[in-house]
């Protein structure tokens, strides 16, 4: 009867194991799981000017002119495409900081992304995560190498 038992128990161990784990065609979206293909909607602020060069919380400096943003839980580094709900702008922004840390808002938006999505105080947004494997490249790509035999 015990016997039985264990081989239960790690058969079903084992089926949850694999369960778990990714196929090896799965792609698993910045930000993790929970953030793929979800379209959020919340209000967004925009950082004041006076916080040029100071940290973030991942460390760098905060740069007025970039496209950054600042999220309460997404993982530094996440990419967001961020939708004005009232003029329809849209930008891409890199989560680089934590916060707002003011009830009912989403998001902090750099300057740059905030002149982008045209306003300059708060607004209502929607915004989602962005794989970055799914944009389009910046560069051609390079000629093919000739081969030599």
């Amino acid at each position: 009867m015990p016997t039985k038992t264990l081989l239960l128990t790690v058969a079903l161990l084992l089926g949850l194991a694999a369960h778990a784990q990714p196929t090896s065609g799965e792609r698993i979206a910045p930000g993790g799981r929970r953030a793929a293909a979800r379209v959020e909607h919340g209000v967004a602020s925009r950082y004041a000017r006076s916080l040029e060069g100071r940290r973030t919380a991942s460390g760098e400096r905060y740069d007025h002119d970039a496209l950054t943003a600042a999220h309460r839980t997404l993982r530094f580094g996440t990419l967001l495409r961020v939708v004005n709900e009232r003029n329809g702008r849209a930008v891409l922004v890199r989560v680089n900081d934590r916060g707002p840390f003011v009830r009912g808002r989403s998001l902090d938006l750099s300057g740059a992304a905030a002149r982008r999505l045209g306003f300059s105080g708060v607004v209502r947004i929607r915004y989602e995560v962005v794989d970055p494997a799914t944009l389009p490249s910046r560069w051609p790509a390079p000629p093919p190498k000739p081969r030599h035999i």
